[in-house]
């Protein structure tokens, strides 16, 4: 894709699923990548695959849910590789509860990580941008946070939530060459979907029912979403901010 090759991205989670697939996406397409994640270990082993088709990929142990740690590796990050152009908020985490059996400590740890993580990222990452005048954000939600989802409401929210701050960010920063998108995965098989089926004695029924109602009938793979975060942070996209598009194989179809 048009205008990747060789600019700065920072990919928070990227050390499994969607986030891992997407990193090994960018560094195919010719950027340097920092992955943000508090699993390194893993981080490291997703840098060591990319090197087999080239790419360049730096491992950071970061907890997105605090601001300092953050500020600390985008300092190393861009006295390394150079100024960061180019962000994927992809790390989430949730657990199947119905909301009354909920909790105050499950809400908070599902609105740190999912929520906070992402607004202390823009806070720290996009200011830079904005000062600089470019920047490229792709902001990974959910369907969830379109239609609701049973057994996720607080995630749900959070997910919402996150659509309606990148158009309201998308609107401020327009004019300082920022622009920020969504893309929200359908049901994906992922370690944290099976996180989810494990929570539930019904888990593995819930996953077969959710493939049927999918008109593509099937779950979605993390394989599944890299292209449409390339596409996004591209140039071939430069005139597309403050939209949502959902990646779930029909399940939602908006208009």
């Amino acid at each position: 894709m048009r205008g990747l090759k060789e600019k700065r991205v920072i990919v928070t989670g990227g050390a499994s699923g969607i986030g891992r697939a997407a990193t090994l996406r960018l560094a195919e397409e010719g950027c340097i990548v920092a992955i943000f994640d508090l699993n390194e270990q893993a981080a490291r082993e997703v840098s060591e695959s990319a090197k087999s088709t080239g790419g360049r990929v730096l491992p950071f142990r970061v907890d997105i849910t605090d601001r300092d740690s953050i500020e600390k590796a985008v300092d190393a990050f861009e006295a390394e590789a150079g100024p960061v152009e180019l962000l994927a908020n992809v790390a989430g985490w949730d657990l199947p509860v119905p909301f009354l059996d909920t909790d105050r400590a499950f809400w908070d740890k599902v609105i740190q990580i999912n929520l906070y993580g992402p607004l202390n990222m823009h806070h720290v990452v996009v200011k830079r941008m904005a000062e600089r005048g470019f920047g490229r954000v792709v902001n990974i939600s959910s369907d969830a946070g379109r239609v609701g989802s049973s057994g996720e409401a607080v995630y749900s929210a959070c997910k919402g939530g996150i659509i309606a701050f990148t158009k309201t960010v998308a609107r401020e920063l327009a004019r300082s060459g920022v622009v920020l998108n969504v893309v929200a995965p359908g049901p994906t098989d992922t370690p944290l979907f099976d996180g989810f089926k494990a929570a539930s004695p019904t888990g593995g029924k819930i996953a077969e029912g959710l493939a049927r109602a999918i008109p593509l009938q099937r779950l979605g793979k993390p394989d599944d979403y890299p292209g449409m975060i390339a596409f996004l942070l591209s140039d071939d996209a430069a005139f597309i901010t403050g939209q949502t598009i959902s990646v779930s194989g029909g399940l939602t179809m908006h208009g």
